[in-house]
């Protein structure tokens, strides 16, 4: 039923051609002079009254010259009826009786407020994005919404909440595997957001060119906890580093001394060997440790 009473509303551009106008204005201005010319010539009141008549037809049809510039449109409202939109830039006439509401095509910037949601995990967050967007259908954009900017920006505000609130802030935040990241996966999470606000917008006749992400934070109340976790994560993060660099150190530095025959060493030995090449490696203080070569010797 949704689907029927959408469609019933909705309202299809139809391109409408004018004529030239500058031929028109040429016509026009010829047939006031012929009016002026018929109205003071001698003739009786019913000369001048055709001549009257002629030239208030005449200026009434200049009201149907008008000028586009690019990428403007001009929609034609025939007594409350729509007639069509003129697309093409240039000097036109049409139908005098015509009222014309313009419409610019350009492309449009809008910056959402900065919106406070819940993200997958539920931790509240801070996102604001930046929309690029035009007018596609003219027709929609006048006709079945009151105000096709004020609809994209309540539009898209909802659009940002939905993807925001159905990915995590942060890969590490426990976010579903097959899910990206409203942090680390920038160019995915635009996608899916333009693709979010284009599904809201259809109905104005409007086209996202491009949704990206323009400031994202943890909300003021937890943003303390989460800055401790991300450094402790680094933390954690150089450490591993650190000891995977160390284990390499200490197995190609065995490897050597056997592989040269420099000194032969026992399972404990090597046990001990590599506890305090260890201790050096990832101590943060000075490490002075003691190898009792002596016990090798023997």
């Amino acid at each position: 039923m949704d689907n029927h009473r959408s469609s019933a509303i909705s309202t299809d551009e139809q391109i409408l051609a004018g004529a030239n106008g500058w031929v028109m204005l040429v016509i026009l201005l010829a047939a006031l002079g012929f009016a002026v010319a018929l109205a003071l010539t001698p003739g009786g009141p019913a000369k001048f009254l055709a001549g009257v008549l002629l030239f208030a037809v005449a200026a009434f049809c200049l009201k149907g010259l008008f000028t586009l510039e690019p990428n403007q449109a001009a929609v034609m409202i025939f007594f409350g009826s729509y007639a069509g939109t003129a697309r093409e830039s240039g000097f036109f006439w049409v139908n005098p009786f015509y009222a014309k509401t313009r419409v610019s095509l350009r492309i449009n910037n809008w910056n959402t407020p900065v919106l406070k949601v819940n993200d997958e995990r539920g931790s509240p967050i801070e996102i604001a994005a930046v929309i690029a967007w035009r007018v596609r259908d003219t027709a929609k954009a006048v006709f079945d919404v009151e105000s096709c900017v004020n609809y994209l920006q309540v539009q898209s505000e909802s659009a940002v909440r939905q993807v925001a609130s159905g990915h995590a802030y942060d890969i590490a935040d426990g976010g579903a595997d097959n899910k990206k990241s409203l942090r680390t996966d920038l160019v995915a999470i635009a996608a899916l957001l333009r693709e979010a606000i284009q599904e809201h917008v259809d109905v104005a006749g409007i086209v996202i060119e491009e949704a990206k992400i323009a400031h994202l934070a943890y909300a003021p109340e937890i943003a303390g906890a989460m800055l401790r976790r991300q450094q402790a994560e680094a933390v954690v993060m150089a450490r591993q580093r650190l000891v995977e660099g160390a284990v390499g150190m200490v197995d190609g530095a065995l490897k050597q001394l056997e592989d040269r025959k420099i000194v032969a060493l026992t399972s404990d030995q090597r046990a001990v060997l590599v506890t305090n090449m260890m201790t050096v490696l990832l101590s943060e203080s000075g490490a002075q440790p003691v190898i009792q070569m002596a016990q090798a010797a023997q």
